[in-house]
């Protein structure tokens, strides 16, 4: 599992959530569903996404907004319409005055909206789990990040948006495999442009320490060293050495800590887990080794943050 498998398992920890919304004007909705991330698909017609900080994005046909769940928002049709529903978590729909807008509102198979044929359609994918594999991802995203229809090629936003109104045998597991796969596109796209990256990112293209990474994420139980590392992709341990952390921007093993730990944080909340079985998943010799670095890196103990977790 490298860094966006890392991020894709850790969102769809809770599942996802694929809704079709057809509005005609005015339109308004207030979301606060405390959703790490969610995709914003514009298929017809134009929307605003208007962020709490005052942020505005201009979404049109084709168009791909990704909110990292950092601040709530308005998704609107104009950026003075007042809000006239509430999203909350767990795709809860209300009034502004906290009146259940489950079924009213539903016009199709998973469709929403105030017309069966709107003027406004857009796909909506809200993802709900959280995880510390997914935060180093997620960090390095800004709060909004769009896509704008004319800047790729990609067939998947009008097959999501014709198959999110379809049922059947299966496809509720078609659309998540839809969802995943766009979710992928657009983060790999976005990173691929420019210097919008983390520095490891890029990292994974080079010849030498690309499979070195990629050892650490596959393998993290391996008891790695520079000089295992550096053998193991053909390199001196002095070369190795100064080319990861020039690349990554911090040593091999430095590097190697941070995603075991974020691993362990994650396998610490599993039901059955014990330190113990999640130290040796991860590469630490005793549960005493595993929960004395773990503390340095979240100050808590994993018992404590297991317990934290199950909340």
């Amino acid at each position: 599992m490298d860094a966006l498998g890392g991020l894709l398992d850790g969102v769809r920890a809770r599942g996802a959530f694929v809704l079709r919304l057809s509005l005609d004007p005015p339109w308004s909705m207030r979301i606060q569903d405390d959703a790490p991330l969610t995709l914003i698909c514009v298929t017809d017609g134009s929307a605003v996404l208007l962020a709490d900080s005052g942020r505005r994005y201009e979404l049109g046909p084709g168009d791909v907004a990704l909110a990292r769940g950092v601040e709530y928002y308005a998704f609107t049709d104009h950026a003075e319409t007042e809000p006239q529903v509430v999203i909350h978590p767990g795709n809860r729909c209300t009034t502004l005055r906290g009146e259940d807008l489950r079924f009213e509102m539903s016009v199709g198979v998973r469709t929403w909206g105030n017309a069966a044929s709107g003027t406004d359609r857009a796909v909506v994918c809200a993802y709900e789990g959280r995880s510390e594999v997914s935060s180093r991802l997620l960090q390095a995203l800004p709060t909004v990040l769009v896509i704008r229809a004319d800047e790729w090629h990609t067939p998947l936003v009008p097959l999501l948006a014709d198959e999110a109104g379809r049922d059947g045998p299966g496809q509720a597991a078609y659309l998540d495999r839809l969802l995943d796969l766009l979710l992928m596109d657009v983060v790999r796209t976005w990173f691929d442009r420019d210097d919008r990256a983390p520095t490891w990112w890029h990292a994974e293209h080079d010849s030498v320490v690309g499979p070195a990474l990629r050892l650490m994420y596959d393998h993290p139980e391996h008891p790695w060293t520079v000089a295992n590392l550096a053998a193991a992709v053909g390199c001196s341990r002095a070369l190795f050495a100064r080319r990861f952390a020039d690349l990554v921007g911090e040593p091999p093993i430095a590097f190697l800590t941070g995603w075991r730990l974020a691993l362990a944080a994650d396998l610490l909340r599993a039901d059955g887990a014990t330190v113990g079985s999640v130290a040796r998943q991860v590469g630490y010799g005793t549960p005493f080794a595993l929960s004395g670095a773990f503390k340095r890196a979240y100050g808590i103990s994993p018992n404590g943050y297991r317990a934290g977790a199950s909340v």
